[in-house]
């Protein structure tokens, strides 16, 4: 791995431990229910976190696969976090108790770690905004941020190649 890859990937990992960190902080102490779609968000959070993690421990040659699944999780969260934000300007669309709500909760994860993956609110929800932003507006920031680093590393060339 190049030396310069493995202290991004690693913060990386580290920011979105500690945004799963903040949501629990949200739901438990504040009582900010997680709608499915937070909860997708969440799952997302664990794939990019794992792929950076996983990065590291591996031979320098699988950097670039393993930041290119890092970053295509990355998307996968953007765009969860786009239809989190679309549903929540469109409140007569709902998330709410619907077949993914109850699909989502099924999760064998869920049920071990239900305090991170049971969803239990509804995605129109308006909470008061954190620094001027919502909680989907966060995660779309945070995931488009993990988009820029991962692709960097993922296609970043090998020097002496």
């Amino acid at each position: 791995m190049h030396r310069s890859a493995k202290p991004f990937l690693i913060l990386t990992a580290v920011t979105c431990i500690a945004m799963l960190a903040v949501g629990l902080y949200l739901q438990l102490v504040l009582d900010m229910l997680p709608c499915p779609l937070c909860v997708l968000q969440r799952y997302a959070f664990v794939a990019v976190a794992l792929a950076c993690l996983i990065t590291v421990a591996l031979p320098a040659a699988a950097t670039r696969i393993g930041a290119a699944i890092a970053c295509a999780a990355s998307l996968t969260g953007a765009g969860i976090a786009i239809r989190h934000l679309w549903v929540k300007a469109h409140p007569e669309i709902s998330c709410g108790i619907d077949p993914l709500e109850t699909s989502l909760n099924k999760v064998f994860i869920a049920e071990w770690f239900p305090a991170l993956f049971q969803a239990d609110g509804l995605c129109t929800t308006e909470y008061d905004p954190i620094l001027g932003l919502s909680i989907p507006q966060w995660a779309l920031a945070w995931f488009t941020l993990f988009i820029f680093v991962t692709a960097t590393v993922a296609l970043r060339k090998r020097r002496g190649a």
